[in-house]
């Protein structure tokens, strides 16, 4: 064995206690932390790789100096950008775990780790209030969920026309078309991947004022297809204004045409934990495939997101895996033959860790937190900004959507959402809603208080002042 890593075998113990009391003095000063990372290429010239290693504790050391400086406090409760959850404390030990384990989740046979991840999708199935006709898989994030859920929708349409399009190719289906009324860039992303092409994607018209797909235009576009089957990606929570397509209606709509139904509910789904917006999701139930991110308002640490399908089959013609050393899939095929991955490290151990410590109970305390800050911080906004700053859009949930009052151009958007993360205090996303530039301040954190909104308003209305 290489003398330095005999030496950290001999002091493993102190090498994992160094990395504790580093990581538990950055999450107590989460709080007061630059929520912004310093700009690109602080840490200077790129250095060569060591020839000789420095040993654990020395690296550690070393990156303690070099970089832990310039990361930002992304995991704290100022960062409203995109749509970023922290990680709870259980969730956090549990990915501590994950390393320390390093079980690789992708058959069982010799480990457990299958058999957890399979528990905690049931209690992920129960939480979203759908039912056990519901399959599902850890995978990385929204963007492979949405691409295993439209994988399963290709063969679906495969079978409609009597060819395996895992065995043929996409070739093999000819023209098709997938509707959405405001998809999201993942979608398009994962068309591309699978073969199917963004320009399969056709926008359906919205609700006048909404984000929210307009049924009768669905139903005319479904009508114009004369029949030929095609994939229908509805919303569940839109990234500006956090809209809800009615899934009910969408899906009654499979009464008088033939499609498949996904619906991207990344950070929506979590609506159906609060009974004063469970309606939101009603209909969740009804979808062929549904794609939620976990690492958004679950607060489990990167990456982590979880697919659901009723036709597992399909999933399994797509992702099968023929190999002598690979078990073949029986009535509860191994997840090497459901998902894109080989190789999986146990996502699942940090989302059971924080359900088994908190329950649906403390994670609809979190939902709920949530949505009365973005309430908070929409009126806060409003009052405090003396004509500085307005809404774009109703605060319908946990995002606000916000602009300039005056002279909404990108440049001067911008200006605002810079200056803001350059003093530390918050992080927003810029967007476009509308036609008009402006911001996104999204609540999905578990430590996010009254104070932090406070905070973040008065930062942004300075900033806004000085454009």
């Amino acid at each position: 064995m290489h003398p330095a890593l005999a030496a950290d075998l001999d002091r493993f113990d102190q090498l994992l206690d160094a990395a504790r009391a580093r990581a538990g003095a950055a999450l107590r000063g989460l709080a007061e932390r630059p929520v912004a990372a310093p700009a690109p290429g602080a840490p200077g010239p790129y250095e060569p790789l060591p020839e000789r290693g420095r040993g654990g504790a020395a690296a550690l050391a070393r990156f303690g100096e070099r970089w832990e400086p310039g990361f930002s406090g992304s995991a704290g409760p100022r960062y409203l950008g995109f749509v970023t959850g922290g990680a709870t404390p259980a969730a956090v030990a549990g990915d501590w775990l994950v390393g320390a384990y390093d079980q690789n989740a992708a058959a069982g046979g010799d480990s457990a780790a299958t058999d957890l991840e399979r528990e905690t999708v049931g209690w992920l199935r129960e939480l979203f209030g759908l039912g056990p006709e519901h399959t599902g898989a850890f995978v990385s994030g929204a963007t492979m969920s949405n691409v295993a859920g439209l994988a399963v929708a290709r063969e679906w349409l495969g079978e409609r026309l009597g060819v395996s399009v895992a065995d043929a190719g996409a070739g093999a289906l000819g023209e098709v078309t997938v509707l959405s009324g405001a998809a999201h860039s993942s979608v398009s992303k994962a068309l591309s991947l699978l073969g199917l092409g963004r320009d399969a994607l056709r926008e359906v018209p919205l609700l006048p004022g909404r984000e929210a797909v307009d049924v009768d235009a669905l139903a005319d576009a479904l009508a114009e297809l004369g029949g030929r089957p095609a994939v229908v990606v509805a919303n569940s929570g839109t990234v500006n204004t956090v809209d809800f397509d009615d899934l009910r209606a969408v899906a009654a709509l499979r009464g008088r045409f033939p499609f498949w139904l996904h619906v991207d509910a990344a950070f929506g789904a979590f609506a159906a934990l609060s009974p004063a917006h469970a309606h939101l999701v009603a209909g969740l139930d009804a979808a062929d495939s549904v794609c939620v991110d976990l690492h958004k308002w679950l607060n489990v640490p990167y990456d982590a997101a979880v697919q659901f399908t009723r036709r597992q089959d399909l999933q399994l013609r797509v992702f099968r895996n023929t190999a002598a050393y690979l078990a073949q899939p029986g009535d509860d095929p191994d997840f090497v033959h459901l998902t894109p991955e080989n190789s999986r490290r146990l996502r699942a151990l940090p989302a059971w860790l924080t359900l088994a410590a908190y329950g649906r109970e403390g994670h609809r305390e979190v939902v709920e937190r949530n949505v009365a800050l973005a309430r908070r911080f929409g009126e806060r906004l409003e009052s405090a900004a003396g004509g500085a700053l307005r809404l774009l859009a109703p605060v319908r949930l946990n995002v606000v959507c916000f602009t300039l009052a005056a002279e909404p151009t990108r440049e001067r958007v911008a200006a605002v959402a810079a200056a803001a993360a350059a003093g530390g205090e918050v992080v927003v996303t810029p967007t476009v809603y509308g036609g008009t530039h402006g911001l996104r301040a999204a609540f999905s954190n578990w430590r996010t208080g009254p104070e932090d909104v406070d905070r973040a308003v008065d930062a942004l209305v300075a900033a806004a002042r000085g454009v």
